[in-house]
């Protein structure tokens, strides 16, 4: 019996590890013991000037369920032809991992149909895009270029971030006293791991905002690092705690 919840145990701090650190082989995993604020769904019909759009307000988005086809013969079916509805087994490949590449870890996602329309899952079918996501509470730190990103948690809690980028979305963030030509790109941006893989499952982290720390995404333009994490509770403490119990109910 011990031993059985001795592997129990460890199976559990291994999950724990896994998820503190936001390990993934494709996408991000959010932390068991952060509770999402809400789920929200979206459906946009297939027109070529509607955009989908994702947002959390004061959380960050994870993306539960998406698919671009059609599994329902009735949504997006108004002023359609009968045989664009009939085929109800319908559904993109690896939309929902695109999705979740694109959008988990943000506050905002847009995606536009050119984006989805690069193969068809169902030639003379109408279709659709219809995305259920969650909203998890997240953090909002912004630090400028060569500035020290410090994050902190409270004792028992731990860091998850969920993304980080660097470079430039507009023009007044991090703009004082720079010259106009150094805030003009705002299409400057990169994705960047390493702040998740320094700081996730820690109390603290600092690491500085450099082009020698993340590269370069835009020569010349003044960057700024933005990252969205929660403190969660750290797991292990959890598993110590299974330990103890379980040790205690051995011995009586």
């Amino acid at each position: 019996m011990f031993f059985c919840r001795l592997i129990s145990t460890l199976l559990l701090t291994a999950t724990c590890l896994l998820l503190s650190s936001g390990f993934s082989t494709a996408t991000l995993v959010f932390p068991s013991t952060v509770t999402a604020l809400s789920t929200e769904r979206v459906i946009t019909c297939d027109y070529s000037f509607y955009v989908q759009r994702l947002s959390c307000e004061g959380g960050v988005i994870g993306v539960e369920e998406a698919l671009y086809g059609r599994v329902d013969s009735e949504i997006c079916s108004q002023g359609r032809p009968a045989s664009q509805l009939l085929n109800t087994n319908c559904s993109q490949q690896a939309f929902q991992h695109v999705l979740r590449e694109r959008c988990d870890g943000k506050r905002e996602c847009e995606l536009s149909q050119n984006v989805v329309r690069t193969s068809d899952p169902c030639f003379g079918t109408y279709k659709y895009i219809d995305t259920t996501y969650a909203c998890f509470p997240a953090r909002h730190i912004v630090v400028c270029e060569t500035s020290y990103l410090n994050l902190r948690c409270d004792e028992g809690q731990v860091l998850f971030v969920y993304s980080a980028d660097y470079g430039r979305h507009d023009r007044t963030t991090c703009s004082f006293d720079r010259p106009a030509v150094q805030v003009q790109n705002v299409q400057c941006s990169l994705r960047v791991n390493k702040v998740a893989e320094r700081c996730n499952g820690k109390s603290s982290c600092t690491i500085q905002a450099t082009n020698s720390e993340f590269g370069d995404p835009c020569v010349g333009t003044y960057k700024y690092l933005e990252v969205y994490y929660t403190c969660h509770c750290e797991c292990s403490s959890f598993t110590h705690e299974l330990w103890e119990n379980s040790s205690d109910a051995e011995v009586q």
